[in-house]
Order: structure tokens, then sequence, then C-alpha cells
């Protein structure tokens, strides 16, 4: 009977740890197929993510030409902006002559002046700088500041440009 147990006993422990080396059998598997699965899952997500970067890289491509073409349409716009046109149709042409001084200086005078300083004729036109032509009249000038003010940055290179180009 003794004999007996110990086979029962002995068969038990056979049949457990066969069932056991089962379910470590497959609990690797299983860990195996979820390493393969994340791997899978990693390399989807890298070539998103690679797909993504290059639609990006495409899109600021676009937006750089867009800018480069917003810039150079800007600068055509400017170069058809007439200097003389503005000068007359803002009332300029009231107080200064091309050759003589009326209420202001002459035109080709403040030319002279401003030769080869175009920025800061602009500025004066914005009035952020100071009269170096004929101080004692910048309080006539003054008023008329405000339109000149108002113009936008073609218009105030267009009518420096007509300005300078007197001789």
């Amino acid at each position: 009977m003794k004999k007996l147990g110990l086979l029962l006993l002995a068969m038990m422990m056979i049949s457990l740890s066969s069932c056991g080396g089962d379910n470590a059998k497959k609990a690797k598997e299983g860990a195996e197929q979820a390493v393969e699965a994340t791997k899978g899952a990693a390399k989807e997500a890298t070539e998103k993510a690679e797909e993504a970067t290059e639609k990006a890289a495409d899109a600021a491509d676009k937006a750089e030409e867009a800018a480069e073409k917003t810039a150079d349409n800007a600068k055509e716009a400017a170069a058809d902006v007439d200097g003389k046109a503005l000068f007359t149709s803002n009332g300029c042409i009231a107080c200064h002559q091309m050759d003589k001084k009326t209420v202001g200086p002459a035109v080709k005078e403040i030319a002279a002046a401003y030769a080869g300083k175009k920025d800061d004729l602009i500025k004066f036109l914005k009035g952020e700088g100071k009269s170096i032509v004929d101080p004692a009249q910048f309080a006539v000038m003054q008023p008329n500041l405000n339109t000149t003010k108002n113009l936008s940055d073609a218009e105030l290179s267009a009518l420096a440009d007509y300005i300078l180009s007197a001789k």
C-alpha cells in the first residue's frame, strides 16, 4: 500500500510538473508574441512619424516659397508706385517747386541735402527726423507731415526716390 501511495504521489508530481511546463512554455510564447507585436507597433509608429516629418518639411518649403512670392510681389508693387504722382497728389508741389524756393525749399535743394541719405529723408517724411534743409521753415512743414506719415513704406520710398532724382 505504501508502494501504491508513493507511485500515485510520483504520478501526480509528474503530472503537475508537466502542466506547469506547458504553462511556462505558453507564457514564454505569449511573451515572445507580445515582444513581436510591440516591435511591429514601434516600427509602424516610426514610419508614421517619418511621414509626418516629411509632410511638415514640405509644408515649410511651401510656406517659404509663398513668403518669397509675397516679398517679390511687394517689391513689384513698390516699383509700381509713382513718386512724382505722390508728390503732386499729396500737395507737396504747393510748397516745393523743382528749381526755386517758394514756401519751402526747392526739390533740387532737398535732393542735394539728402544725397546718399535716402533713409534720413524717409525718417523726416515719417516725422522721425530733423529738418536739415531749412530748419526755420520746419514749423510750416510740420502739419504736412501728417500726410506723409500715413504713406506706406513703398510710397515713402518712391517719394524719396523722386525727390532724390532731382538734379
